[in-house]
């Protein structure tokens, strides 16, 4: 009776001191975390292959532009841009192959951890249950139903490892919850990346097919040859320094605000309005602000006839309206959204009876070429109520008023 005490509180000493062990262990087991899975690398060789024929290729031009203006030269610097927009077009098609591929990657992951969260969500709710229900045991219980000591310490060792196992499934799941997250972010991030590369690669494709215009058009206007081409540069150089000229004598072309004043003329545009006066004439080197006085009254002058979509950026935006070299020179005939027009030689006074306005080119310094260009919407005999592109609020201003001495050396109407 004594020996069956005794070996009863043996029992139970080591069923408390296993079941501290057990609790400690339960805590202090760490599991080995399982690394976020990666997206592949950004920038492939192909792609940095690309990167370097560009950089190359923008050498090349460098070098050409510092030369002495010719049509060879031209032309060379041509092609090389044309190669330099179709490899990056190339760059691009390439990016969005490979982010392609991760995407699909990336759904693939985050459908199988998903799948791996359901599994564990379910398996970690069944052993809560199961864990409460061994938890609801009295020690006594355990000790009372079991067969032998034997029997006593294989359930407690079980009970050991249902509890570290219990605690590895939550890390698990806690994982796995965390590593869907992540992929879903890479998801959604890699989907911004290809809608913005889709941009820049319709970008470049509309880029390309201007260079080839361009090209094109310029081997029209000099006909393959190198006269021509000079004569052309000479031209275009002289009426970019008239009109030059007159920014400086004004006291240079800053940018004004709130100039567009539409009636029932038609609308008033300033080239100056910070709308548009900083971009780049057709893409070259002088802005709007400088050197679009036609380009903005060809504008009015669409307005007039009803086409009050018709603003300077929507010539600037067609690069077949230029020509010169630089082409920052406005054709006679251009394209509008779509609407065609041509100025023609017109007499101010019949031109302006009729109803119609009239672009006038002035000398302001007495030289051949217009220096600046003012479309006048009524008068006759010398007196005349122009809208003046540069002039701050120049709309409905009086011509002579503004420009007491100038000489006029242009004069045209636009034909529809």
């Amino acid at each position: 009776m004594k020996v069956g005490k005794h070996l009863l509180i043996t029992f139970f000493a080591l069923f408390f001191l296993l079941g501290n062990s057990l609790f400690v262990f339960a805590q202090t087991i760490t599991p080995t975390t399982t690394p976020t899975p990666t997206s592949a690398p950004d920038n492939s060789a192909a792609i940095q292959g690309l990167q370097q024929q560009i950089i190359d290729l923008q050498n090349k031009i460098s070098n050409l532009q510092g030369q002495e203006k010719s049509l060879s030269s031209d032309i060379q610097v041509m092609d090389s841009q044309i190669k330099i927009t179709e490899l990056r077009i190339n760059s691009t098609e390439q990016q969005i192959s490979d982010l392609t591929l991760d995407i699909d990657t990336t759904t693939k992951k985050i459908n199988g951890i998903q799948s791996s969260l359901n599994s564990l969500t379910q398996i970690l709710l069944k052993r809560v249950v199961a864990t409460y229900e061994v938890g609801s045991i009295q020690p006594l219980q355990i000790l009372l139903t079991s067969g032998s000591a034997g029997d006593f310490l294989t359930r407690l060792d079980y009970l050991k490892i249902a509890q570290a196992h219990d605690k590895r499934l939550m890390y698990d799941t806690v994982q796995a919850k965390n590593d869907y997250e992540n992929q879903k972010n890479i998801f959604e991030d890699k989907k911004k990346q290809i809608e913005a590369l889709k941009a820049q690669l319709e970008a470049y494709t509309k880029q390309l097919a201007d260079e080839q215009a361009q090209k094109k058009q310029l081997l029209a206007d000099t006909q393959g040859s190198e006269a021509n081409y000079q004569k052309l540069l000479a031209q275009t150089e002289a009426q970019l320094a008239s009109f030059s000229n007159f920014v400086t004598v004004q006291g240079g072309a800053s940018l004004l605000s709130n100039q567009t004043v539409c009636d029932d003329w038609g609308c008033y545009y300033n080239q100056r309005d910070d709308k548009w006066g900083s971009i780049a004439l057709n893409g070259t080197k002088y802005s709007i602000a400088s050197d679009g006085c036609l380009m903005t009254s060809v504008a009015m002058v669409y307005t007039h006839y009803g086409h009050r979509d018709v603003n300077p950026l929507t010539i600037n935006s067609i690069s077949s309206n230029f020509s010169g070299i630089p082409p920052a020179l406005l054709r006679y005939s251009i394209t509008a959204n779509g609407v065609s027009s041509q100025r023609v030689s017109a007499d101010i006074d019949s031109t302006l009876s009729s109803g119609n306005p009239v672009i006038v080119g002035i000398s302001y310094d007495g030289g051949p070429y217009p220096d600046h260009f003012v479309v006048f919407v009524s008068g006759s005999n010398g007196s005349y109520t122009m809208n003046d592109p540069f002039t701050p609020n120049g709309h409905n201003i009086s011509f002579r008023g503004r420009y007491p001495s100038v000489r006029i050396v242009e004069e045209d109407k636009v034909l529809f």
